[in-house]
């Protein structure tokens, strides 16, 4: 596996400092950096607290924890965060953008998103047929039915 090295400035020394919790994923998660209080239908950037400078030709995914809807009544507006390596300021924080569907809290700390970093998608060129000729599998949707 090769590594890549990541700058990060941290806005906040009370939060956790990041890091893989080893032997369940790749992904990694970020930890909320303000005490947040949200009324249902409220939206908000909550700050994560950190600036990174990602390698050039990578990109970072953003997308909540499986546990962040049951436990905080949060949804991610945008369904999943894409963040390119130039945006790499010193202010350039990271931050969730959330709608809450109840009232709710999240303090620093909370484990509400995590992120994974990726290669740039290769330059593709589509190469249009009247036929793909192969087996249609039913159609968007139509597996794990029964």
């Amino acid at each position: 596996m090769r590594e890549e090295t990541i700058r990060i400035k941290y806005h906040s020394n009370q939060i956790e400092k990041l890091t893989y919790i080893e032997g369940k994923s790749d992904w990694i998660d970020l930890r909320v950096a303000e005490d947040v209080t949200l009324k249902a239908g409220e939206f908000r950037l909550i700050s994560m607290g950190v600036s990174m400078q990602l390698p050039q030709g990578y990109e970072m995914l953003l997308v909540p924890r499986s546990s962040t809807f049951k436990n905080f009544g949060l949804i991610q507006t945008n369904s999943m965060g894409v963040i390119d390596e130039t945006y790499c300021g010193d202010e350039d924080i990271i931050r969730m953008p959330v709608y809450a569907t109840r009232d709710t809290e999240v303090h620093v700390n909370d484990r509400i998103c995590q992120f994974r970093i990726i290669q740039h998608q290769p330059t593709i060129h589509f190469d249009e047929k009247d036929s793909l000729g192969n087996k249609s599998r039913g159609g968007f949707g139509s597996t794990g039915v029964k």
